[in-house]
């Protein structure tokens, strides 16, 4: 088995696709419950893992599909102490909504109706895409790969019915009170926030506050403040901004502090981020 010293990450920003590529290997890495301004498209090559993703429960094993949609609250751990072998692609919306555009010839955003694909025979054309993106293809092979791997997602497995993810039903539809909660900490995420803060803006006692929003979200309002303190951090951080800058603009208390939780939620350190795009993929 493979312990933490075996453990490799690789990361690939492929320009032609302009996503991201990860590949993690013999990781037993536990990650909390967070989320993702982008569409992530993986797979698991080896390894068991326990998935919470929109409060709903999996056991996700070799040859299952994930995919999470921008804003799905997940979290996973080991299964009896496997490693973890596992792929992924990482989408933006707007680019998205590009791909879409070419397939369909509708600029929208597709809604999947499945966050975990069993067994699936996508796996194997994810893997041969991703290969393809770490190997630094230059071909159009590979970007025929990815749209015929997107088409068949969104033929098979996209909602005909909900054209885009901000068209959810109303029940999905968080209350005003936490929508306008999200937004003050989308905002504000660089500033000290408190409890009380929140509280006051509510309305609500900080216990109630902290059920609702927990509640509807499906995240803490303090983990939710962080998942966006991190996602903005890493567009500075594409940017080439040093990582003690980006701790201290993105509202984290100190640089530890920092690249700990990045680390707990995008598997690699800030600075190893940070070189991704100059080092085009190599093993950190």
């Amino acid at each position: 088995m493979k312990n933490k010293r075996n453990e490799v990450r690789t990361v690939c920003y492929d320009q032609d696709l302009n996503i991201d590529a990860y590949h993690f290997e013999g990781i037993m890495q536990k990650f909390p419950n967070h989320f993702h301004d982008y569409y992530v498209i993986g797979f698991i090559e080896k390894g068991s893992r326990y998935l919470l993703c929109n409060q709903q429960e999996y056991q996700v094993n070799s040859g299952d599909v994930v995919i999470f949609h921008p804003r799905d609250t997940h979290t996973c751990e080991p299964v009896s102490g496997k490693t973890l072998d596992y792929r992924c692609i990482n989408i933006q919306p707007e680019t998205m909504r590009q791909s879409v555009m070419e397939i369909t010839g509708e600029e929208t955003l597709p809604r999947f109706t499945q966050n975990v694909i069993y067994h699936s025979e996508i796996a194997s054309s994810l893997r041969e895409l991703h290969l393809m993106i770490m190997e630094g293809e230059r071909d159009f092979k590979k970007e025929e790969r990815y749209y015929f791997l997107l088409e068949q997602l969104i033929t098979e497995y996209a909602d005909p019915f909900a054209y885009s993810i901000s068209q959810n039903s109303a029940a999905a539809e968080p209350s005003t009170i936490v929508r306008s909660l999200c937004e003050y900490l989308e905002k504000n995420y660089a500033k000290t926030i408190s409890l009380s803060d929140l509280s006051s803006l509510a309305g609500l006692s900080k216990y109630h506050l902290l059920r609702s929003f927990t509640k509807e979200m499906g995240i803490s309002p303090y983990c939710y403040l962080e998942t966006v303190r991190i996602e903005n951090a890493k567009k500075l951080l594409e940017k080439d901004m040093p990582s003690i800058e980006v701790a201290y603009q993105t509202g984290f208390s100190d640089q530890s502090h920092f690249t700990n939780y990045f680390k707990r939620l995008i598997g690699i350190t800030p600075n190893q981020y940070r070189k991704i795009f100059a080092d085009k993929g190599k093993n950190i």
